[in-house]
């Protein structure tokens, strides 16, 4: 029953600072993240180019294997058939018949197209192999420049954090507590205002009968109503709450 009661004594007045409060700190932090710039997106870019440079790599260095196999296994061939060739040319010093001769004849011939067929392939297979070690020595340049470029942005990157990462935590610490003094319908409306808008400014006061983030005019009329506080009142234009400016910075006067 306190704990209601305590709520209906929260005025608009209240609501209005407390969310100005909530979006000082989130400007702040949006500050950060200009800080930091585009360098996290640029990290994790190279992170991929490298991850596919290294898959590429990889597939080269299968490719170089198997056709490394094709060679050999065609020399084997070769090998083969010149020891068939032997063979039936002794063969052939002992033939019977016509006959016979042709036969080995043949054998002889298709032997020898066999190993001109394996010459073939094996200037093939050998001029793959120098394109293929040509494109693995050009993505490791690649991959050196890249690894190069990554360390360098993520030391840059590491620098920032390192830098803003107290100030950061700090931020993200206020801005729970805040969140948790404003009701959860109002803070979803804040949130969902502030992520349509281009600058982040969910709430902003007026500056010179205008809205403080699309500054178009603000009729006399509603001005006072915001200037009273007595409720929450959006641009008509740009959809923000707008403030009074002396809520947010009061004016005081010297004794």
């Amino acid at each position: 029953m306190a704990k209601k009661q305590q709520e209906k004594e929260v005025t608009v007045e209240d609501k209005l600072k407390t969310l100005h409060e909530l979006q000082t700190k989130l400007s702040e932090i949006d500050k950060i993240k200009t800080l930091r710039g585009e360098l996290p997106l640029e990290v994790a870019d190279l992170d991929d180019e490298i991850a596919g440079l290294k898959t590429r790599l990889a597939k080269y260095d299968n490719d170089l294997k198997e056709t490394s196999t094709a060679i050999s296994q065609q020399k084997q061939k070769i090998q083969d058939c010149n020891l068939k060739i032997e063979k039936y040319k002794e063969q052939l010093d002992n033939v019977r018949n016509n006959r016979e001769f042709d036969h080995l004849s043949k054998e002889i011939e298709f032997e020898t197209l066999e190993i001109e067929l394996s010459e073939k392939r094996i200037r093939e297979f050998t001029q793959d192999s120098k394109n293929i070690s040509e494109l693995i020595e050009k993505s490791n340049v690649q991959l050196e420049e890249r690894s190069a470029d990554l360390d360098q942005k993520k030391g840059e990157l590491d620098e920032i954090i390192s830098e803003t990462k107290q100030q950061e935590e700090a931020l993200r610490e206020d801005i729970k507590g805040i969140e948790s003094e404003i009701e959860q319908r109002l803070l979803q409306a804040f949130k969902r205002i502030r992520k349509s808008a281009r600058n982040g400014l969910a709430i902003v006061p007026i500056e010179r009968g205008a809205c403080g983030g699309c500054f178009n005019k603000i009729p006399p009329q509603k001005q006072m109503d915001i200037k009273i506080g007595k409720k929450i009142i959006v641009c008509e234009y740009c959809g923000r709450i707008m403030i009074d400016p002396d809520m947010v910075n009061p004016v005081t006067t010297e004794a």
